[in-house]
């Protein structure tokens, strides 16, 4: 019994599930227009029946949708589609069409097993630097955890899902329901788990907390518990890395504890300053442990500010059960002590913090960046050292820029810098290709696993008679094995359908019949059975036949019966 196939909006073929998250299933898929492999990603049911969701998610998806960048996964269409349920009731489909990433989830690497310092470092780099392009454009993501990064077969970074946390957060009142949609509670920033407004700072805490994790194995806070989580990320300072893992350099530790300040000013400001420290401290000395906790102190160390937000988080989650006091309260006179010294500090913060906001200005020196996409490498580059930059090469694979033409650049065009700043070049390899395996000889089933992993599509499936083949078994293939050919070429079957086709043979004469059955397009086995009482004016005729007219299986055995009477 064959499924019929799902199609999305006329256009995108539903293939195999390749995911499952806390909001939506994410599908192999093809897009039957533009003829290209994609990735479906399809809502739950109980968010597609929220109106209002429905709408702030296409919006949002349509804003990623106008981010091109090598570390994020595009968002090509966002549509809706509509299904009939089991109630006969027509429901809504929601769904997202995505660039099809081969590859691994960041979190299945942590899973499998330590993360080489190098390797988290490159990690991380990889996700700023998605960062950087898209605060730049004006998204922040929200939602940076493990579980949203794709580290590509070639070991580049891809990061997913821009703007489809805001989509879910807007639509969610508490920590507990945003958590069960957008994901775990282990990488929110303190002002997310206090539900207040966030902004590109936010996405820089949460990539602290995947760098810690990718240091030491495990993230700075755990719980059994949302709430519980939400509750350290907001008022407990983190372990150092080196202290639970001790071949973490410590001069990470500064990196990871100023990305987990509590207070959005005292993180780095973007993520080029994020990228920047992590440069630096790779090179630089370690601090030592007087260093640290004085550091330590100053970032989580107490502050009326501090103090402040504490306290506000403590009434948000006092309706939490499962939070219990496990400390007697301090003595009042003591209360009265803290009251004293915060408000003299209180002061001294409120000043600091007015000094550090930062500069909108742009520099006296600065340089914009040319748009120099399309062009050949060697003229983007004159163009680009015209205004006293320098450049960087990285190849990537484009099916619309022709090879050795600039993909895009880091920063983007139109970019304020300052002379003699390094521009990275993407520069177009063509489109990825993929060898045609050899299909003719073996099954269906088999040809359409090899085709899937090289990176081509199964088209069309024609049945074709062909007495020296079992049913199933392939006989030609619209391209020729060994081609290389674009990946996501669809390439069609012919398979032999397992049966040739008889006649009726009555009348014939024996050896006339016996002679077009073993030939070489029926190769059926004959067995002749004389029968003495039939009489015909022909000796020798076919009296009957044991296998009926039409269609039958590939080396059958026919018995002629024949009049042998006279």
């Amino acid at each position: 019994m064959t499924t019929e196939t799902r199609v999305l909006s006329g256009r995108y073929r539903v293939d195999d599930l390749i995911g499952r998250g806390g909001m939506a299933s994410v599908y192999r898929g093809y897009d039957q227009t533009l003829g290209r492999t994609v990735a479906i990603k399809v809502l739950k049911a109980d968010l597609a029946g929220d109106a209002a969701f429905r709408t702030r998610f296409r919006l949002e998806a349509q804003a990623a949708s106008r981010m091109a960048h090598p570390t994020i996964v595009r968002v090509f269409d966002a549509g809706e589609d509509v299904e009939t349920g089991a109630d006969g009731h027509e429901r809504p489909v929601p769904y997202i069409v995505m660039e099809l990433v081969h590859g691994r989830l960041l979190k299945d690497v942590i899973a499998a097993g330590p993360v080489p310092t190098d390797d988290a470092l490159r990690y991380v780099d990889g996700i700023l630097e998605a960062l950087e392009y898209s605060h730049r454009a004006g998204v922040v993501h929200r939602d940076i955890k493990p579980g949203n990064v794709m580290i590509t077969d070639s070991g580049r970074v891809k990061v997913m899902d821009f703007g489809i946390a805001r989509a879910v957060s807007d639509s969610s009142s508490t920590v507990a329901e945003t958590t069960a949609i957008v994901g775990t509670a282990a990488y929110f920033s303190p002002e997310q788990a206090k539900g207040e407004s966030v902004d590109a700072r936010a996405d820089l805490y949460s990539t602290g907390v995947v760098l810690y994790e990718l240091l030491t194995g495990r993230t700075p806070f755990r719980g059994e518990t949302p709430v519980a989580v939400a509750y350290q990320h907001v008022s407990e300072a983190p372990v150092p890395p080196s202290e639970i893992v001790e071949t973490v350099p410590r001069a990470l530790d500064a990196i990871v504890l100023r990305a987990l300040a509590k207070d959005p000013f005292q993180r780095p400001q973007d993520a080029a300053s994020f990228r920047e420290a992590l440069d630096e401290t790779i090179d630089g000395k370690g601090p030592t442990k007087r260093q640290m906790s004085a550091l330590s102190n100053e970032l989580y160390g107490p502050n009326p500010r501090q103090a402040a937000e504490t306290a506000r988080s403590l009434r948000q989650l006092s309706t939490d059960t499962t939070m219990r006091r496990t400390q007697p309260g301090p003595p009042v006179a003591w209360i009265w002590a803290g009251v004293t010294v915060l408000a003299v500090l209180l002061v001294a913060v409120l000043i600091w913090v007015m000094q550090i906001q930062p500069s909108n200005d742009v520099p006296t020196s600065a340089y914009t960046v040319p748009n120099v996409v399309d062009m050949s490498y060697d003229r983007a580059v004159e163009t680009l050292e015209a205004q006293q930059l320098t450049t960087s090469r990285v190849n990537e694979s484009d099916e619309k820029i022709a090879a050795g033409n600039v993909v895009s650049t880091v920063p983007e065009a139109g970019t304020n810098v300052t002379a003699g700043q390094r521009i990275t070049v993407y520069v177009s390899t063509g489109p990825d290709t993929a060898t045609v395996p050899t299909l003719n000889g073996i099954t269906e089933s088999e040809a359409r696993t090899s085709l899937q992993k090289a990176g081509l599509s199964v088209g069309s499936i024609r049945r074709q008679d062909n007495p020296a083949l079992a049913a199933g078994t392939i006989i030609s293939s619209s391209v020729e094995s060994g081609s290389e050919v674009a990946k996501g070429t669809t390439v069609n079957l012919v398979v032999a359908s397992g049966q040739v086709v008889i006649v009726d043979y009555t009348g014939y004469t024996v050896d006339a019949a016996q002679r077009e059955l073993e030939s070489d397009s029926k190769q059926l086995t004959v067995t002749k059975q004389q029968d003495p009482g039939c009489k015909a004016a022909t000796p020798q005729t076919v009296k009957t036949q044991s296998l009926a007219p039409g269609e039958v299986p590939v080396h059958s055995e026919i018995t002629l019966t024949v009049c042998s009477g006279s």
